[in-house]
């Protein structure tokens, strides 16, 4: 191992691109916009973004080539830019919106929140998701009322009594709806916000990207950077380069139960529900963190799945690792801590400075 890189990364600046990102919509099947954003900044870094028929974006950074083993390939990052939300599936008789969702998140945790529908025209218009039966002043059994499907709804801020007033909107089946990210990022470093899952990883490599062009570094081996757009519906990268021999999913870490990571720490995944992450990438990881001095942690995720698994499953043949900030609710109103974004970066520097 070589000695302690510590860099000095743009901790304001990391999170200014994450607050940028979050008031973004983009749920899966809808980044067009978030992407555009994303190859601005990347081009203002002095950095180019390839597109992918899919919608992917792929950033090269060259390697120096001066050192290492070139049997080794290039460095795969991957972050995903595509959040949870829905569609709309049915305009109900009273003009209200039957939804279905996108992504995999329990109905109780976007009961009252604030969405934006997007029609195929461009118009946006406010709503909000409630239950059938949204009121204990009507309904005897609101309470119990199972918060499932069939029994949620979204009322149209806009003058609609019935399904042709709402078509009149140009809202249709099929159109996009978002959840408003409600962010609050407070000056003592949390931040809670709707789609930390994944934005903070995308944050976090775009501070990676900073300090390279800051500092003028080069990794060694060639990198490259995957924002993927449909990770929360399981193939975001699933087809990637087929020069990348390691790849590190750059997401989310979960909290609670037996868990040891916090919302400060850096999570490093041994094994989700695809099975165990590859030894030697997870164990170097773990001894750059505690060589750099990032708090972390090391847990098995059994729900969870990531764009390295979905890698694997697309018959990439690589080695394969999973890190990012502890996020703590995720799918739900979530939060995490600067120091977990800013360590996440810090870490995969360290990875790619010396593979």
């Amino acid at each position: 191992m070589t000695e302690t890189l510590k860099p000095d990364l743009n901790r304001a600046y990391i999170l200014e691109v994450l607050r940028t990102l979050l008031a973004i919509p983009s749920p899966s099947g809808y980044c067009h916009d978030i992407m555009s954003r994303v190859s601005e900044e990347a081009a203002r870094l002095g950095f180019s973004l390839e597109t992918t028929p899919k919608g992917n974006g792929i950033l090269t950074i060259p390697g120096t080539g001066s050192a290492g083993d070139p049997a080794k390939g290039t460095i795969g990052l991957t972050a995903h830019v595509d959040t949870l939300g829905a569609m709309v599936r049915a305009v109900k008789p009273d003009g209200k919106i039957r939804f279905t969702p996108i992504g995999g998140y329990a109905m109780q945790t976007v009961e009252g929140e604030y969405c934006l529908i997007h029609t195929r025209d461009g118009r946006k218009y406010e709503g909000t998701v409630l239950s059938t039966k949204p009121s204990v002043h009507v309904y005897p059994d609101a309470r119990d009322w199972k918060r499932e499907e069939a029994n949620m709804e979204i009322r149209i801020d806009e003058p609609v009594k019935s399904k042709e007033d709402t078509e009149k909107l140009g809202i249709a089946v099929g159109d996009f709806i978002s959840w408003d990210p409600r962010t609050r990022m407070l000056d003592n470093g949390w931040i809670k916000s709707r789609h930390l899952d994944d934005k903070a990883s995308v944050a976090a490599l775009f501070g990676l990207l900073e300090w390279l062009a800051r500092a003028d570094r080069t990794p060694v081996r060639p990198v490259k950077i995957i924002f993927s757009t449909y990770e929360e519906v399981g193939h975001g990268s699933s087809h990637i380069p087929p020069d990348i021999m390691e790849m590190i999913a750059v997401d989310m870490g979960a909290i609670g139960d037996d868990l040891s990571a916090t919302e400060r720490d850096v999570s490093i995944c041994a094994k989700d529900s695809t099975g165990p992450y590859d030894y030697e990438m997870t164990s170097k990881l773990i001894e750059l963190a505690k060589r750099e001095g990032i708090p972390y942690a090391v847990d098995i995720y059994p729900h969870y799945g990531s764009d390295a698994s979905a890698a694997l499953h697309g018959g990439s043949n690589i080695r394969a690792a999973l890190v990012g900030p502890g996020v703590h609710a995720s799918h739900g109103m979530e939060r995490t801590h600067a120091d977990a974004i800013v360590g996440t970066a810090a870490l995969l520097l360290a990875y790619i400075l010396e593979s």
